[in-house]
This record gives C-alpha cells, sequence and structure tokens, in this order.
C-alpha cells in the first residue's frame, strides 16, 4: 500500500517497525564502529542536539559538544583503546550493545581527573541506546567502574591481602558509627524517660 494510513494494516505495521528496528540497531553499529575507529567527533555526532549520554559510572553528559569532550579525553588517556560488540539487539527504537574494551591507561591525559598508571584496563559492558529520528536520543551505559579502579591500581585487586585489610577497616568504622548512632539514640531516649 503507497498511502499513509492512520491505521495501517498489519502488514504495513510490521514493515514500518522492521525499518525503525533496522534504523535503531544501524545507529547502535555506526555509533560503535566511531568509538572502535577512536573517533570521537563521529561518535558525538551519533546524538541529538540535546542527546544524554549517561556513563552510570561517571555521570552525565549532554549534547555532542559535551559528550565529544568527555570521547576525546578517554581517547587521549588511552590511545590504544579497543572496543568489540560481543553482540546487539533491538527493537523499534532501542538497541542494547554489549561490549567490551581493552586499553592502556597510558595517554598523555587524565581522564576524570585521575592521571594514567600505564596498567592495562579491560572492562566488560551494555549500552542501551535509545534513537530517535536516526540520532541517538539517550544513551545509558553500564559498566563496573570498581573493575576500572582496580585495574589502574586505585583500588586492592581482589581478594588481595590489601582488599581484605580495606574491609576489615570498612566494617569495624561501620560498627563504630552504628554503636555511636545507637549509644546517642539511647541518651536521647533515657533523657526523655528521666523527665
Amino acid at each position: 500500500m503507497t498511502r499513509a494510513s492512520a491505521n495501517p494494516t498489519p502488514t504495513e505495521a510490521r514493515a514500518a517497525s522492521s525499518r525503525s528496528a533496522a534504523g535503531a540497531e544501524e545507529v547502535g553499529r555506526s555509533y560503535f564502529a566511531a568509538l572502535a575507529a577512536r573517533d570521537a567527533k563521529a561518535a558525538a555526532g551519533h546524538y541529538a542536539a540535546e542527546g544524554v549520554d549517561d556513563r552510570v559510572p561517571l555521570g552525565i553528559f549532554r549534547g555532542p559538544d559535551e559528550i565529544g569532550a568527555f570521547w576525546r579525553e578517554a581517547f587521549a588517556a588511552a590511545p590504544d583503546l579497543e572496543t568489540v560488540v560481543r553482540a546487539l539487539a533491538g527493537d523499534d527504537q532501542t538497541v542494547a550493545v554489549q561490549w567490551r574494551s581493552t586499553a592502556t591507561f597510558a595517554g598523555a591525559a587524565s581522564f576524570q581527573g585521575i592521571e594514567p598508571t600505564g596498567k592495562r584496563v579491560e572492562l566488560r559492558g551494555v549500552d542501551w541506546i535509545e534513537v530517535e529520528d536516526g540520532k541517538i536520543r539517550r544513551n545509558t551505559g553500564y559498566w563496573d567502574g570498581a573493575a576500572f579502579a582496580r585495574d589502574i591500581g586505585m583500588m586492592p585487586a581482589r581478594g588481595s591481602a590489601a582488599e581484605k585489610a580495606m574491609i576489615v577497616t570498612f566494617n569495624a568504622a561501620s560498627r563504630l558509627r552504628h554503636t555511636s548512632a545507637a549509644e546517642k539514640l539511647r541518651q536521647a531516649l533515657r533523657g526523655k524517660l528521666d523527665r
């Protein structure tokens, strides 16, 4: 059917949905190709003027300029950053991309205020990309910020003596805070009961 219809037939609806899904998937593939090429300008160009990139471990970046600056900073801090798409699945307006990145945190620039350490980083994550009119309206990227911190040496290795000591210290401080708060509550209640 060639005419536009307010009430499309089931066949027309499936065809339109197929075109939209291919569009969202295509945008996701193209965006990740720009990241794999370490092209901050091309990556940012995938976003709508008011697009949002919510990097859950780091913060929210708004608009192509801010998003481009984020990726320029990442590529400068880890110039050998490699990103590989492991899986991709979409519907009419969204696409989920499972990815894996590796890099050496040894560039000439800091990343989010952290100076490069020369350490190797391996991350796995998922981006949930919402597409509208062929542009990314919102991208929510999930990855393990603690794994990044461990890889660069900011946090101790999992299971290490240093991690165990950190956990013991944290738990002792938590118990002390809890005990202090409980004691203050008991004293306050005693004061009210004594009146």
